[in-house]
């Protein structure tokens, strides 16, 4: 059994390291020819993934920023979000999400989930709006697509901007159009770990309308299109060179490392069908990327720990939702009551999953948790 290069442990839940290796001869002569040319931030190697990146998504603009945080805190100013506005998401996602908006100066109002998806349940959006609110941020967590559909057509019919969170999500596909394709704008994260991981933080904001991508394009560097000269108030997060130039190898095996997790979740549903784990399931005309592999049990906790004495490593994304944190109280929608939020919470584990994970593997924790 392949060893995790983590002390103590076998299989580790994400392996940053290993992705480098598979890659290393063209992340290292990429890395070479931005330290070769002498430019460091924002140079030809941003502009070139900017373009790919964008049209891969399907979208005509991409602005590569510092990381997934600040790349949707500039998607909300870009739309003119502030001070006074709310912006309803899930009480269920990284704090980033929730954090993004209060850098902005507008408040969250936090709705429930749907248990199977895990994503915003849109039947939660409508009593949520209010005169203040301004946009509405889907959360396609896991690498499963939120329901775009409908949260497209309720944003459309109360004149509300959508700015997809695609954090987790990079190649997953609704409908025939990938995840930050749907929505006003969108904002994703390259934080090591992602499906589409830098070796450092990064991220990007995407879009189709001009407007909004000049806006943030203005946004991310003092609001200079001119330089030293700036036009409106902004502020200074720059994807920079040496991220650029990695991004650009790996995103040209984004799709093949997707298949391969796809697989591995396969796998897992086959083996683990005969447990009383709650699988992971795929809604309607999506494609699932499994940025992370998320089974149910009452029983998590004990899982867990069965699993870490074996050398497993798995998480728990995430173990409090948002409105039960100190610094977030308070901000709920949804009439105060968010259940399946907070049942999921208490359930939810993620079992190791990255594109450098065997079948072997794979097999191997699975017949761990039929023994247990």
């Amino acid at each position: 059994m392949m060893k995790s290069p983590v002390k103590g442990l076998t299989v580790s839940s994400a392996n940053p390291l290993a992705s480098y290796l598979v890659h290393k001869d063209e992340v290292d002569a990429a890395i070479a020819r931005v330290l070769s040319r002498g430019r460091y931030i924002l140079g030809e190697e941003v502009a070139a993934f900017e373009q790919e990146f964008a049209r891969y998504i399907g979208v005509q603009f991409g602005i590569g920023v510092g990381s997934g945080t600040e790349a949707l805190h500039l998607a909300m100013r870009a739309c003119a979000i502030g001070s006074g506005d709310e912006v309803i998401t899930v009480a269920h996602t990284s704090v980033a999400t929730v954090a993004a908006i209060e850098l902005c100066g507008a408040m969250p109002v936090l709705v429930d989930i749907d248990p199977q998806s895990f994503t915003i349940d849109p039947n939660r959006i409508e009593s949520a709006i209010t005169s203040r609110t301004k946009a509405i941020i889907p959360v396609h967590l896991y690498g499963h697509p939120a329901d775009m559909q409908v949260v497209v057509t309720i944003a459309r019919h109360r004149r509300l901007y959508v700015i997809e969170d695609c954090a987790q999500s990079h190649g997953a596909v609704y409908q025939d159009r990938k995840t930050g394709a749907w929505g006003d704008i969108a904002a994703f994260s390259f934080y090591p770990t992602k499906n589409l991981g830098a070796f450092g933080d990064g991220g990007i904001v995407v879009a189709d309308n001009p407007e909004l991508a000049e806006r943030a394009r203005l946004l991310r560097e003092y609001g200079w299109r001119q330089r030293y000269v700036s036009e409106i108030p902004g502020l200074n997060t720059r994807l920079d060179e040496l991220q650029a130039a990695i991004l650009r190898v790996k995103l040209r095996y984004l799709d093949d490392e997707n298949s391969h997790r796809r697989k591995l979740a396969q796998l897992y549903n086959t083996l683990l069908s005969s447990t009383d784990l709650v699988l992971p399931k795929e809604k309607g005309n999506v494609c699932h990327v499994y940025h992370q592999y998320v089974v149910r049990s009452q029983r998590r906790d004990a899982l867990k720990a069965y699993l870490k004495k074996q050398g497993v490593d798995t998480l728990i994304h995430y173990p409090v939702p948002i409105h039960l944190q100190p610094a977030y109280r308070g901000r709920l929608g949804d009439n105060g009551h968010v259940p399946y939020t907070e049942q999921v919470c208490q359930e939810i584990l993620s079992l190791p999953i990255h594109p450098q994970l065997s079948k072997q593997q794979v097999r191997w924790m699975s017949e761990l948790i039929l023994n247990w």
